[in-house]
């Protein structure tokens, strides 16, 4: 399957989802990524977990169950989340509190108010949570197609976790990957984790 057909299939695929499918989903993936977690010793290691915050509107991942569970359960980790810089057409980084202040941008994605504060470097993470539309058994995965996110994580360091959450199940193979592409390295879906080697 093409990019272009991914996107439309699976776009068409989340609007049929109710508030309460997403939900359901996206509980079962926030357990499945902290079972994770505690199996390979990464909470205890304190990582640096970078994170989208989502698109209601889309029916993004809610991974604000995650989030949540971070604040009160795993104090010890930081949680980073991006803010969209129009004018480089990049992605900016700033730190996540409880307190932070948020305000909705042009997409309907939350945003940190970054007045006082520092962006943090990709070169700092040691997990990257990815949002996708679709992903493929090999680890590719297709988005909203603006390639903010394959220019991110070319930044981060090699040795960073690129974790896609998925609502759905992936495709057998997206047929028009480009070199720009960085692929996954695991992918969360409700029914198991997909793990890839490249």
């Amino acid at each position: 399957m093409d990019k272009v057909t991914a996107r439309q299939q699976f776009l068409a695929k989340r609007k049929t989802l109710s508030a309460n499918d997403v939900k359901r989903r996206s509980e079962l993936i926030a357990r499945r990524f902290f079972d994770f977690l505690k199996k390979h010793g990464l909470a205890d290691k304190s990582p640096t977990i970078h994170t989208f915050l989502p698109i209601k509107r889309q029916n993004e991942v809610d991974t604000w169950l995650i989030i949540r569970h971070i604040w009160s359960e795993y104090t010890n980790l930081r949680i980073i989340v991006p803010v969209t810089d129009i004018s480089t057409n990049a992605l900016r980084h700033y730190n996540l509190h409880p307190q932070t202040a948020l305000v909705e941008n042009r997409w309907g994605i939350s945003e940190p108010v970054t007045d006082s504060q520092a962006s943090v470097s990709p070169a700092d993470f040691d997990i990257v949570l990815v949002p996708l539309l679709a992903f493929d058994e090999q680890g590719n995965r297709v988005g909203y197609g603006g390639g903010f996110y394959d220019r991110f994580l070319a930044d981060c360091r090699p040795d960073c976790r690129k974790i896609g959450l998925s609502l759905f199940d992936p495709i057998k193979q997206i047929e028009d990957t480009e070199q720009t592409d960085v692929p996954l390295d695991i992918c969360i879906t409700p029914d198991r984790v997909w793990l890839f080697s490249q």
